[in-house]
C-alpha cells in the first residue's frame, strides 16, 4: 500500500513495517480536510502520518496497521461514527487499546468523558503553536511506550504471573498499605519437573507450568494474594494468612490430574507465617523455601510450615559454616579411631582402625559428624575437611609406627565430592609418601551410593587409586542400590556391611540369612567382609559363626582419641 505525503514523498507501508523502529507513525482522524492537512504538515516533520476522514476509515486503518501506529489524533465530532464511538472500539480491542489517543475538541466539557474513555491528552481547536502540538505528541508516545516496556517486564512471559522484581515491589506495597493484615509467604515447587522436558518436550512442560499458574491465580483470587513465577518450576505467593493449606494445595494438585500421573510430578508447598511482620519480606520467603526444601526425600509429604525448630537449625548451621575456617586453622576438628578386630582366629586381634571426625566447638561443645558433614557436603566444604583428616591420619600413623615399631592400617573416608577432584590421587599419594606409609596400609572407604551415582567415572578413579597400591573398601554396603551384577564388576578390596544389616540379626531370621548370603558372595569375590555397628555378644557370635572376617563396633570399643588408641595398640603387641 502506498501513501503520498504533503511534501510529495512516497511511503510504501510494506517497506515501512521494516523501518518502524526508526520513524513512528501517527494516524490523524478528522472529517475536515483542512484540519487533516494542517496537522499533517506539523507532524510530518518528525513522524510518518496516515490519514482517515471518518471513524469507519480510522478503524480500518488501525486494524491494518496496528503494529506500526504509535498514536492516534482523533476528532470528536464526526458524522456516522464519532470520536467517542471510535474510542469505545479501541478500548474494547486488546490489540488496539495499547495505542494512545489524543482527542481534538473545542469543548472543555468533552474532556472528562474523553478521559474516562482512555484519552491520553487533548488538542484544542484552533490549534496551538506547532511546537506545543509536537511536544504533546512526543510526550503521549513516550508515556505509552514506557508503559509498554514496564508491562512487558512486569509479568512472566509464559505464565502471565508477576516477574520476580515486580512481585517483591508489590509485596512491599502490600505491607505498607495493609499493615493490619497478616500475610503468609508461600513457596510452591514442582518436583521431578526436569524429567517432563526430557520425556514430553518443552511445549508440554510449559503447558504444565501454565496450568499450575492458572490454578494459583484462581486460588488466590479471594485471598488478597499475588503470585510470581520465581524460577523455572518454582512459584512464590504472598497471600492473607490461613491456618490450613490442605484445600489450597488440593486445588493445585487437582489442576494437574488431567495432564499427568501423580508418579510423574508432585507439588511441594512451604509456608512461613509472619502475621506480625517481624521479619523482612526476603527473610520470610527464604524461610518458606527452607520449609519447602525440608520435604525432599519425604515420600507422601507435600506441605511444611516453617517452625521454631527450623529456625534453630538454620542458625545452628549458619554458626557452623561461619566457624569452619577458624576450626580448621585452630585444629578444633579431632580425629578419633574406631578399632577393627580380625575374628578369624580363636582370639580377636586388632587389625586396623577407621578414622572418624569430631568437632570440639568452643561454644557449642562436641558436635556430632552427622550434624556437620552433610552441611559441608551441601556447601562445598567437605573436601577441605577430608584433606584435613587425611593429613592428620597420615601424621598419626607415622607417630604410632615410630613409637611401636609397626604400622597399624587406618581407613579414611572418601566422599562423593572427592571422587570428582582431579587432584585426589596426587594428594593422597603425597600424604603417604610424606609420612613414610605404604599405600596398602592407608585404606580408602567409598560409600556404595557413590558407586551408583556415576559408576564408570567412579570405577576409573578407583582403578587409578588401586594401581598406586591403595586398598579400597566399599562402605555401607546394602544401603544403596547396586546390583549383584554390578558388584561383580566393581574394583573393591573389602566389603563393609551397613550397620542396618547387623541391628536385628538373630538365628535363622531374614536379616541373618541376608548377612550369610553377602558373606557367601564376598567369598566368591575373594574379598574380606567388615561388619560395622556390632554392639552385643550375640551379634558377635552369629557373625563369627557365619564366617565374617572383621568386626567394628561398640562391642569391642567406641571411637577413641589418638592417645587412647595408642594404649590399645600397645596392649595388642603381644598378639601380633
Amino acid at each position: 500500500m502506498v501513501f503520498f505525503l504533503a511534501d510529495g514523498c512516497i511511503i510504501d507501508f510494506d517497506m515501512e513495517r521494516n523501518v518502524k523502529d526508526f520513524l513512528r507513525t501517527v494516524l490523524v482522524v478528522d472529517d475536515e480536510e483542512v484540519n487533516r492537512q494542517m496537522l499533517g504538515a506539523i507532524l510530518e516533520k518528525e513522524y510518518i502520518v496516515l490519514y482517515a476522514s471518518d471513524g469507519k476509515e480510522a478503524i480500518e486503518q488501525l486494524r491494518e496497521y496496528s503494529d506500526i501506529i504509535s498514536l492516534v489524533v482523533l476528532d470528536l465530532i464526526m458524522p456516522e461514527i464519532d470520536g467517542y464511538e471510535v474510542m469505545n472500539i479501541i478500548e474494547s480491542d486488546s490489540e488496539l487499546k495499547r495505542i494512545p489517543v489524543i482527542m481534538l475538541t473545542t469543548e472543555k466539557s468533552a474532556e472528562v468523558r474523553s478521559l474516562q474513555l482512555g484519552a491520553a491528552d487533548f488538542l484544542t481547536k484552533p490549534y496551538d503553536l506547532p511546537e506545543v502540538i509536537l511536544a504533546r505528541v512526543r510526550h503521549a508516545i513516550k508515556l505509552y511506550e514506557d508503559a509498554l516496556i514496564i508491562q512487558a517486564t512486569e509479568h512472566d512471559s509464559l505464565t502471565g504471573l508477576y516477574s520476580q522484581e515486580f512481585f517483591y515491589e508489590y509485596c512491599h506495597q502490600c505491607d505498607v498499605h495493609y499493615q493490619s493484615v497478616g500475610m503468609d509467604a508461600v513457596v510452591v515447587d514442582l518436583t521431578r519437573f526436569h524429567m517432563l522436558n526430557e520425556m514430553h518436550g518443552r511445549a508440554f512442560a510449559d503447558k504444565v507450568l501454565c496450568t499450575v499458574a492458572d490454578a494459583i491465580r484462581v486460588a488466590i483470587t479471594d485471598s488478597q494474594g499475588i503470585a510470581c513465577r520465581y524460577s523455572s518450576n518454582t512459584f512464590y505467593i504472598y497471600m492473607a494468612h490461613r491456618e490450613n493449606y490442605s484445600l489450597f494445595l488440593g486445588k493445585l494438585q487437582d489442576s494437574l490430574v488431567p495432564l499427568l500421573k501423580p508418579s510423574e510430578i508432585a507439588i511441594r508447598l512451604g509456608v512461613c507465617a509472619d502475621t506480625e511482620h517481624a521479619y523482612s519480606l526476603e527473610q520470610r520467603f527464604d524461610r518458606a523455601l527452607q520449609a519447602c526444601n525440608s520435604l525432599r526425600n519425604q515420600f507422601g509429604s507435600s506441605f511444611s510450615a516453617y517452625t521454631a525448630q527450623m529456625y534453630e537449625k538454620e542458625m545452628f548451621n549458619a554458626q557452623l559454616l561461619l566457624d569452619f575456617d577458624t576450626a580448621i586453622k585452630q585444629k578444633q576438628f579431632s580425629v578419633y579411631y574406631q578399632p577393627k578386630f580380625n575374628i578369624k582366629g580363636e582370639k580377636p586381634v586388632l587389625s586396623s582402625a577407621e578414622a572418624l571426625i569430631r568437632w570440639n566447638h568452643p561454644k557449642l561443645g562436641l558436635v556430632r559428624p552427622d550434624l556437620f558433614i552433610p552441611l559441608f557436603e551441601e556447601n562445598g566444604l567437605v573436601s577441605r575437611l577430608d584433606r584435613y583428616v587425611w593429613s592428620e591420619v597420615g601424621m598419626q600413623m607415622k607417630e604410632w609406627r615410630e613409637k611401636f615399631g609397626f604400622t597399624v592400617p587406618v581407613s579414611v573416608n572418601i566422599s562423593r565430592v572427592d571422587m570428582n577432584d582431579p587432584e585426589l590421587a596426587d594428594f593422597i599419594t603425597a600424604v603417604v609418601k610424606e609420612n613414610g606409609i605404604e599405600p596398602k596400609d592407608y585404606f580408602l572407604e567409598i560409600t556404595e551410593s557413590a558407586y551408583t551415582d556415576n559408576s564408570q567415572q567412579i570405577v576409573d578413579v578407583v582403578n587409578g587409586l588401586r594401581s598406586k597400591g591403595f586398598r579400597v573398601e566399599m562402605d555401607d554396603f546394602g544401603s544403596g542400590y547396586s546390583s549383584l551384577n554390578m558388584l561383580s564388576m566393581l574394583p573393591i578390596d573389602v566389603l563393609k556391611l551397613d550397620r542396618a544389616f547387623i541391628m536385628n540379626i538373630a538365628p535363622n531370621n531374614k536379616d541373618m540369612r541376608m548377612v550369610e548370603l553377602i558373606l557367601d558372595i564376598a567369598k566368591f569375590l575373594e574379598v574380606p567382609v567388615v561388619a560395622e555397628g556390632v554392639e552385643t555378644k550375640a551379634q558377635f557370635d552369629l557373625l563369627k559363626a557365619a564366617g565374617c572376617d572383621i568386626i567394628q563396633g561398640f562391642y569391642f570399643s567406641k571411637p577413641l582419641a589418638a592417645e587412647e588408641f595408642a594404649i590399645l595398640i600397645d596392649g595388642s603387641k603381644n598378639g601380633r
